[in-house]
Order: structure tokens, then sequence, then C-alpha cells
């Protein structure tokens, strides 16, 4: 072929052919690599606002758990008010008073050292119990004590006798009281030395068991504690000792 009828042969482009389009996939579904469509697949979000929401039962035992114990606080409340409204009652019909004493005479039989010094003291009281209640009968019963104290240390004790006590009425008591303390030589110049000032500090004490009567309702059994600081004059043996002074407190313990 001639030169000048040879065509000068340049490369064609191609033109690339248009990218395949696959169609798109209705919500839900998607395609595998060969275009083939594959089971749907729900999103977590979209699966929660389709589904319908839980219904759950109510909670009756709880419910009735509650009520219980509403009802059970509700009526302990009302047997308090009930209670209290009672006692206020009884309290406005009967006007219950404290018991109260008063020594009337204090006498001293025997104080002296014994041989392995240990002090021994033996007292006669003479005290007047008296109920100021009008509507309240009191009933001592056993086990009822009474002593005498000095600086903390008791000196002897006796026990007050077992009686009933009608209403508004005064009973007269003579106890009896003894008692050994060991180590007695300080105590005993302790003693001597206050008598010197002509006041000596004693200290006694109440504890009786007592029970109350309401009518004819006799109450549970109660005490009564009571102190009386006394001063007296000396501690002669033998001798009527002259009190000075006294002051008695008394109060109910349940």
């Amino acid at each position: 072929m001639a030169d000048h009828q040879r065509q000068k042969i340049h490369p064609v482009e191609l033109e690339a052919p248009p990218p395949q389009t696959t169609p798109l996939a209705p919500p839900g579904f998607s395609r595998s690599e060969k275009g083939t469509p594959m089971q749907a697949q729900h999103h977590p979000s979209t699966l929660l606002h389709a589904m319908p929401p839980p219904i759950f039962p109510a909670p009756k035992k709880r419910s009735c758990f509650c009520k219980c114990i509403c009802w059970t606080i509700t009526l302990l409340v009302l047997i308090i008010i009930i209670l209290a409204a009672s006692v206020g009652i009884l309290y406005l019909i009967f006007k219950p008073k404290l018991p109260n004493y008063s020594v009337d005479t204090l006498r001293i039989s025997d104080l002296r050292l014994n041989f392995d010094m240990s002090l021994y003291a033996k007292f006669d009281v003479k005290i007047t119990a008296t109920n100021p209640n009008k509507k309240i009968g009191i009933y001592y019963e056993k086990g009822g004590k009474l002593s005498v104290w000095f600086t903390n240390t008791r000196l002897c004790e006796g026990s007050l006798p077992k009686f009933y006590q009608g209403h508004q009425n005064k009973t007269v008591l003579n106890v009896s009281l003894n008692g050994q303390v060991q180590s007695g030589t300080t105590l005993m110049a302790a003693l001597q030395q206050q008598q010197q000032t002509g006041r000596v500090p004693l200290d006694l004490k109440v504890h009786a068991p007592v029970a109350i009567k309401l009518g004819r309702l006799k109450l549970r059994k109660v005490k009564v504690l009571g102190e009386c600081q006394l001063v007296v004059d000396s501690l002669s043996s033998n001798n009527l000792i002259s009190i000075k002074a006294s002051n008695c407190k008394f109060r109910l313990k349940l």
C-alpha cells in the first residue's frame, strides 16, 4: 500500500459502558453481592416503633401487702389513742397522788466497833405512811425495805411490813434496822467528828413494792422509791435523837 494511500490510524477511545444500575430494593430488603434479593432485615429502632407497648400485669401481691401494713398501723394508732383516752379518764376520775412518809422518831439502840474492826449499827425508826387518795387503796407487798445511810455507806436496813392502806389513811410503822459495815474504823471516826458539830447528816431510803386498788380492781405491782435527808443532833446510844431537819422526796417506778 502506498504511503499516500495509507491513512493514519489513531487509537479510538471507546466510551465506557454506563454503569449498571440496580433497582432500589424496597425498605427492609437488601441484595446479595450477585444482586439477588435477601431476607428482609429490620433496624432495632424500627422494630421498637412497630411493636406495640408491653402490658405488665398489676402487682396484686405488693398491693395487698401495702394494704395490710396500712391497716396494721391504723389499728395500732387506734389502740394507742383508746389507751391514752382511758388513762386520761381514769386520771380525771380517781386523781391519783403519791403516798408520802414522814420520820417521827429515830433511836440508836447500838453503835459500836467489833473486835474485827467492823461497825455494827442498830436503829429503831418510827415513820408515818400517808395515803392522800380519796378513791385509791394501796397494798404494801412483801419485800419493802427501809435503810439508813451515811456518806454513801449503808449503816443498817430493815423490812417494811405487808399491809393494806385504805383511802386517806395514816399508818404508823415501827421498823427495826440493823447492819454491819466492814473496815468501820474510818467510818466511826467520821461519825464522831460530825457529832461534835451537833449536825449529823443521814439519809433514810424507802423501797416499797405496792399494788394500787381502783374501786374493786387491783392493778399490777409498782415501786415507791423515796429518800429523806435527815440532820440529827447526835448518835448517842439508847437516847432519843432530835431530828433538826428533814427533806423527803418520792417517786413511782413502774
